[in-house]
Parts: structure tokens; sequence; C-alpha cells
């Protein structure tokens, strides 16, 4: 079971968000239950060592059973339509004007109408809001979570933007997207030197602000949160906040936070180009329920998009680095980040990170993964519970959930011993199947998904240990 946390200090946001996320917090009441003793529901714990493993072939998998390759896609048409709704055109002008307005750093203006963080503020409140307006039956709600934090020698306000759509199922949990929406140059403390942070994060923001635009117009099943977090390139002051002052306060089923920090270039330092690639961050250990996401995730991305690989990096960030996802990881929840395959360290925190580094192709590619991703999560059914596997003799185990209503068929995602990602999985049209190879030294867990009537696959479920 995903359990949520609990508070540690008093609540800040707005009193209206708390009313109105009542109905959210009905998904703190239930429970997973394992069914046997050779299937063990885990959150983490010790990496398992490497040992050799050889990839099935077809008839190697369970008769019942349809083999998927790894490298076969499958987008379904529902999402194919979705996804084709990001507009490179609003992407770039999102990053144009908050680049346009010479530095976001939390100690610049927060009073000029078109220069500093103020200002960016308000851009981002404004596009909130405008997708509040067109929104679904309007139920795309903007809310803000105002805090404070000491930074040199002064004390400084800081405002997170967020916008909430309220999912149709109760205990279905809550999914956060969120970007920071600060930029820092190369005086730390200097608010008002140039730092246009185009990629840093503009990419990210813009991205965020698409992906709320595009999925507030249907109502998800699980309920989503979209955040522009300030004060992220200060020790991310914003996303510590917002963790402490709300979700753990309120005891939020936060199932998936999705941190979306330098998405928009495909090009190194080095002139060296990767526009198929997106790079995924999770904490250790392998089994941490953050790398449980990241891992499904993965696998999602490598049916529903075609054109973007989601690649596994173990550990949190990058060595002596960090950002908005580690808040929420750090507190418990499940968290990722997602960031360009080919960074360029030689254009952040400085006047080079401009809009002319960003790569149209890539950014669109990499918001889709990540719409793709979100939409997974939130339109997707529900994982599938009371997952057992019991001995049936004859060396046979039987693997058996509970039928997920809608649900046209499922995907069992098994992970060899040491195994970063699940590989190899297949698919199955009923709640159980028979098979000799659920056993410990070919696999070390395995997790499970529905997919609907349109082919989309939805979250997995708690990755599940096999027992010797």
């Amino acid at each position: 079971m995903i359990q949520p946390t609990t508070t540690r200090r008093p609540l800040t946001i707005l009193t209206l968000l708390s009313l109105w996320f009542g109905v959210v917090l009905l998904a703190c009441n239930l429970t997973d239950t394992p069914g046997a003793p050779t299937l063990v529901p885990r959150a983490t714990s010790t990496p398992p060592p490497t040992i050799g493993y050889a990839t099935l072939a077809p008839n190697e998998f369970p008769s019942q059973a349809t083999a998927i390759p790894r490298g076969d896609p499958q987008p379904d048409t529902a999402l194919s339509s979705i996804l084709n709704q990001v507009e490179l055109d609003r992407l770039f002008q999102h990053i144009d004007v908050l680049t346009g307005l010479q530095t976001r750093h939390v100690l610049s203006s927060l009073n000029d109408p078109s220069r500093g963080i103020g200002a960016a503020t308000n851009y981002v409140m404004g596009q909130f809001n405008s997708i509040r307006e067109s929104s679904f039956q309007n139920s795309f709600s903007v809310l803000t979570h105002d805090f404070d934090f000491q930074f040199a020698g002064q004390r400084v306000p800081g405002r997170n933007i967020i916008g909430v759509m309220q999912g149709s199922e109760v205990g279905a949990g809550v999914v956060v997207l969120g970007a920071h929406y600060d930029s820092m140059g190369p005086g730390f403390e200097d608010g008002n030197v140039y730092a246009p942070g185009a990629n840093d994060n503009a990419s990210g923001v813009a991205a965020l602000i698409e992906i709320a635009r595009i999925m507030s117009q249907r109502r998800p099943r699980a309920t989503v949160m979209f955040i522009a977090f300030a004060a992220e390139e200060v020790q991310r002051r914003g996303s510590v906040a917002f963790v402490e002052d709300y979700v753990r306060r309120q005891n939020l089923d936060v199932i998936a936070m999705m941190n979306l920090d330098i998405i928009g270039s495909s090009t190194g330092p080095d002139g060296q180009i990767n526009d198929r690639q997106i790079r995924m961050y999770s904490v250790d250990p392998n089994e941490s329920r953050s790398r449980q996401l990241a891992r499904g995730l993965n696998l999602i991305a490598a049916r529903h998009v075609p054109n973007m690989e989601i690649v596994l990096v173990p550990g949190g960030d990058r060595e002596g680095r960090y950002s908005d996802h580690l808040s929420f990881s750090e507190a418990g929840y499940p968290a990722v980040r997602f960031i360009e395959a080919v960074e360029d360290p030689t254009r952040q925190h400085n006047a080079r990170d401009t809009i002319d580094a960003i790569k149209a192709t890539y950014l669109v590619r990499a918001t889709q993964t990540i719409l793709a991703s979100a939409s997974s999560l939130a339109y997707g059914l529900s994982a599938p519970r009371n997952v057992s596997l019991r001995d049936v003799g004859g060396g046979l185990r039987e693997l058996v959930w509970e039928h997920v209503p809608g649900a046209s068929g499922y995907i069992v995602a098994l992970r060899p011993p040491g195994g970063l990602t699940y590989d190899p999985f297949f698919e199955i049209n009923t709640n159980s199947v028979t098979w000799e190879g659920f056993r410990a030294d070919r696999f070390i867990g395995l997790a499970i998904a529905a997919k609907d009537a349109s082919g989309l696959i939805g979250p997995f479920s708690v990755e599940y240990g096999i027992a010797q």
C-alpha cells in the first residue's frame, strides 16, 4: 500500500484550496492487500545483486499471453489525437515572453510590469486564468500558494501558481506536474543581472502551460495539479514549502509527481545531438516508489510515444544538482524529473541561456512525451489490486488480480534481478495467468497495468517482489 504521509508544520496555503480538495482526501482510505506469500508488495528494499539474464523468446511466454517487443510502439488513436494538440507556436510564445523579462531571479522586481519575477508571476497566472475560462465545464481552478523564506540576509516573498483539474473518481489520487519559473544568473544573490533562463526553465514552464491547456479540455479520472514553482534556484524553497504546508498537511494521496526542468534542447556543449531521448531521474534505491514510477513511465512511453525514448538514470539528479521533484521524494512521494538527454552546462545560469538554443522539434517531442505520461496516469484505468501469486503444482504459478472495470486487457511487466527497467512484458486479456516463469531466479519483481478499450495503458500497480 502506498500510504500518505503526515503533517509537520502548520498550513499556510489558501483555505479555499483546502475546502476544494476535501473530496480528494477520501483517497487515503484505499488499501492494497497482498494475496499470497509468494508475492510481496514493497516500496523500498536493498537492491538485489545483478545476475546474468537472457531476454525471453516469444515462445517462452505464457501460452495465453501476447509478447510485446519493446521497440514496437503502438500509440492508440485517442492518445495520438491528444498529443497532436501540442502547438509549437504556443510553446515558443511562452518562452519568448518569459525570457523577455530579462530576469526572474527571486530578488528581482515584484512590481515592474515588464521585468522581473513579479511580471513572470503575473504572466503565468494570466495563462492559467485563460485556461480556466476555456476549460471543460469551467473545471480548471486557479489558486496561489504564498510563502516567505530567508535569502541573502532578507525575508523574501514567494508565490507558487497552481492549476487544478478535479478527478472524476474518488480515491484515484493526485498527479502533480511541476516546473519552476524563476531563473538565476552568474551572481547568485544578484537580482538585477541578466538571467533570461530560456531552457532553465522557461522550456519546462512552457510545456507545463501547454499540457495544462490540453488536459483542461477533458475531465481526468485522477485529480491533476499543475504547479509553477517559485524559488527553485535557491534550494527549491517553493516546492519544499508546498509539500510541507499543503501536501503533507492534507495527507494528499500523491501517486506521481513529474518535474519538467530543462527540456528544450537536443544539443550538447560539444555539438552532440540527441533528439530522440529524454532522461528521467528518480531517487535510489532501485525499489523506491520513485524508481517504480520511473519504470512504469518508461514502459508507457515505449508503448505510446513512437519518436521519443525515456532513458532511466539511477539517482535523484545529476551529481551536485537538484530540482523540485526531490522535495516530493524526500517526503515519501513518488517523483521523477524529466530533463533533456544532452544538456549544455555552458548555457545555464548565465546570459547565454537564450531562446535561440531551444530546438523546436525536440521541445515538441519532449512535451508530447510528458503529456502522454500524464495522460496515462490521469485518464488511464486504475491499477489492478489484490494481486496474488500462488503455486498450482507441476512447477507452475498462477498470477491473479482483481478485475478492473472497463479493462480490455492488462500489461504484465517483469523485472529481472538487478534490472533498472521492466523488460520483458506481455499483454493478456484476462485477470489471471499461469506460467512456470514466475520465479525469483528469473524475475525479481512484477507490476500490472490495465488497458482501456482505446488502448491507453493506465498507471502500474505497486511493484511486487517474487519470492522463491
